[in-house]
């Protein structure tokens, strides 16, 4: 017969363990229920029972996904989209763009109108802005002849040079009486100290970050982070890539922390898809929806580019981006280069890669010689040997860092925007990229892609495996916290 403790230090700890029990069910249920990953479901399983009390208070405040129930609730809102007419991309301005030679992409828009809510838009134009300089120089001259409204998004925007010259020409841009705001995700505002939000403030700029922590700024593997990087003036001129706000990206005065970037302005009726993204985010972070002419004006087709923008996120847009690159990977024939700071695709992603080059298609991937993430260095040439091996070309760019993130498929499909190719990106982080169906464009990105290999160093399989067997350890061990670099 089942006997109560007698003492009451039994009892507690009876009460302590009867508590701990229940919490543990309950989390790996959750845990069962709801994680689409099996090596995630298996690795937090794992932590919830060997670690009383610890494991599923650590799956509570990291493993929930909290972001896809208030997104649920935000759809609820009516009128979410920008009301602006859009003319979408006809069957003849595709085979503008889709010749004869690149007929077999017609397959990728298809694919791509599947997985994702937003339509492909014709008469846009990107033009690439290949270093810091150049891009704020940009970014400011838009800010500084703005008319209507102002709005800025960014993972990192630091207290230095670059970051006091943005607020400088957003303060410029409220004194005139044009509407600005400015998001920052919370984590990325704590790279440098004090941060910028002092500077914000007392420019009295409307501001907020996204997903406050109380983390410290160190952690830099903090789950559900605002990847984004969009600027978007009078609802008709924008600005994406993978540029923050820093001086690193400099040249002309990089500080100590030099790095190499790509940016991009963006004209055409495709800026929308930035301004509705950037709308949707700062609607759950503040409550207010940013609708009307301020916001969303018709925009007037300026070039002959065929682009999307791609929200993705774990939420209500999770894995748009990832399934995008794995159509495109699929439909390449010719060519496919990859320019990205952090390589550690999942399984799926190193078979595609593979299934290409093994068909025939030159597959290039540029990945930084010393990256900036000691981790994602080691975790990163652990999985070389996987691509490697079936063909696919790696090359290593020497430092300063380089932070450049783009895909082009057969001189014509172009992919950019702010995602990595590592689970943070496609799986834990909010993110925006941009396909784009333009000839012009994949050749000068494609023209940077060279550039960087001919000065970089091309890895083999034998440099990979003459590692000395620690090494080879320490990166394998490295590797297995892949689902969360």
């Amino acid at each position: 017969m089942f006997k109560l403790p007698d003492t009451p230090y039994a009892a507690l700890l009876f009460v302590g363990a009867l508590c701990n029990t229940g919490f543990a069910i309950w989390a790996a249920c959750h845990v069962v229920l709801t994680k689409r990953d099996n090596r995630s479901a298996l690795g937090w399983v794992g932590i919830i029972w060997l670690t009383p009390f610890f494991g599923p208070l650590l799956y509570l405040m990291f493993g929930v996904n909290r972001i896809h129930r208030k997104a649920q609730r935000l759809m609820k809102v009516p009128d979410k989209s920008s009301a602006v007419p859009l003319e979408y991309c006809t069957e003849e301005d595709l085979h503008r763009e889709l010749d004869s030679d690149y007929r077999h992409l017609e397959r990728l828009v298809q694919f791509v109108n599947n997985a994702s809510s937003a339509p492909l838009l014709d008469g846009n134009r990107l033009t690439p802005l290949a270093t810091g300089d150049e891009a704020y120089a940009e970014m400011l001259k838009a800010i500084e002849t703005a008319r209507t409204s102002v709005n800025l998004q960014t993972y990192i925007f630091d207290n230095d040079e670059a970051g006091r010259m943005f607020v400088h020409a957003l303060a410029g841009a409220k004194d005139r009486g044009v509407e600005v705001r400015v998001l920052i995700d919370d984590v990325g505002t704590r790279y440098t100290w004090p941060s910028i939000k002092g500077h914000l403030r007392g420019a009295d700029i409307k501001f907020d970050t996204f997903l406050p922590t109380l983390i410290p700024w160190k952690l830099q593997y903090t789950n559900l982070r605002n990847h984004r990087k969009i600027l978007v003036v009078d609802g008709k001129v924008g600005f994406t890539g993978g540029m923050n706000i820093r001086q690193g990206g400099m040249e002309s005065n990089p500080g100590n922390y030099p790095l190499h970037d790509l940016h991009f302005k963006v004209e055409g009726p495709v800026v929308t898809h930035l301004q509705d993204t950037f709308a949707d985010d700062w609607e759950f972070c503040t409550g207010e929806r940013l609708s009307g002419d301020i916001w969303f004006p018709s925009v007037e087709q300026v070039g002959t580019s065929l682009a999307r923008g791609i929200a993705d996120g774990p939420d209500i847009d999770f894995d748009k981006i990832r399934l995008a690159i794995l159509g495109a990977i699929g439909c390449a024939s010719r060519s496919l280069n990859i320019i990205t700071p952090y390589f550690l695709p999942d399984q799926p992603l190193i078979s595609a890669l593979n299934v290409a080059a093994m068909r025939g298609v030159d597959v290039n991937i540029i990945v930084p010689q010393k990256n900036n993430l000691r981790l994602v260095q080691w975790a990163c040439t652990a999985q070389l040997w996987q691509v490697l091996q079936r063909g696919c070309k790696v090359w290593l760019t020497p430092p300063p860092f380089d932070h450049t993130k783009l895909m082009v498929v057969d001189d014509v499909w172009s992919f950019i925007g702010s995602a990595n190719w590592d689970a943070r990106s496609l799986r834990l982080n909010f993110e925006f990229n941009v396909e784009c169906y333009d000839r012009k464009l994949a050749a000068q990105l494609n023209a940077i892609v060279k550039s960087k290999m001919s000065v970089s160093h091309q890895t083999t399989l034998e440099a990979v495996d003459s590692r000395s067997i620690p090494i080879r350890l320490r990166d394998g061990v490295a590797r297995l916290a892949l689902p969360y670099l």
